[in-house]
């Protein structure tokens, strides 16, 4: 077994019994295509997994530690842990893309450090362990890096509620809602990516992309805020 692998799995207190899966998680859309003995091996349908489990995980773990939350807190909570931002900091922490299997120019240009890389494999990472074991077992080693994150939500300045800011500022200035609209949709099913602008009086005032109409949305919202503080007017003639 690569002596990467087993450091990995050394950090992350878990050894896999079926180490394909691991490195199937590890390995990046890019390096299937660069490489075409393994052009059908990487890790979006991980990912795609390790999203549905760590959304059941945090959803349950918020729901016992914040019993005094409104239902509308909680889901406002659980927006903000279950995010690249929350996800890519657990795995800049882990130095996860230092395992990373990516293409030659992927790497070249800092795909290991890139947020969206790092968000991404931590996914696939914990949807990995969840296959080899059980939900239990995923349960606790996920809750060993998202502990520490939910509890210092404040300290991930991304994890931030741009949506609500941006309301309260369009209601305060222009008396008025933001409305947000799907301007694209790429990518497969399981891996799409969603872009999203923000519009005021018919006009592009922001964008924002993520892998959820939600995350493009805020980030479309976050977007919107700088270019209002910046220049106090819409994306020019943007319609």
């Amino acid at each position: 077994m690569d002596n990467k692998l087993s450091e990995l799995m050394n950090k992350i207190g878990y050894e896999f019994k079926d180490i394909d899966l691991l490195i199937e998680a590890l390995t990046h859309r890019s390096f299937a295509n660069e490489n075409s003995y393994s052009k059908k091996i990487n890790n979006e349908k991980l990912e795609f997994l390790g999203d549905a489990v760590l959304d059941l995980i945090t959803t349950e773990y918020i729901y016992d530690v914040m019993d005094t939350e409104s239902e509308g807190e909680l889901a406002k909570s659980k927006s903000q842990i279950i995010s690249e931002p929350v996800f890519s900091k657990i795995a800049s922490e882990l130095e996860l893309g230092e395992y990373l299997y990516l293409s030659n120019g992927e790497t070249l240009t800092g795909g290991k450090s890139r947020k969206s890389i790092l968000g991404d494999a931590f996914e696939a990472l914990i949807g990995a362990i969840f296959k080899d074991s059980d939900y239990y077992t995923t349960r606790n080693i996920a809750l060993t890096f998202l502990k520490d994150k939910i509890e210092n939500l404040h300290e991930i300045e991304e994890t931030k509620d741009y949506k609500t800011i941006l309301q309260e500022m369009f209601q305060s200035k222009f008396h008025k809602l933001p409305t947000y609209e799907i301007i694209a949709e790429k990518g497969p099913d399981h891996s799409k990516k969603f872009e999203v602008a923000v519009k005021l009086n018919s006009k592009i005032v922001g964008i924002g992309s993520g892998k959820s109409k939600k995350e493009a949305e805020k980030n479309a919202a976050k977007d919107t805020l700088q270019h209002l503080e910046n220049s106090g007017s819409s994306r020019g003639e943007q319609q």
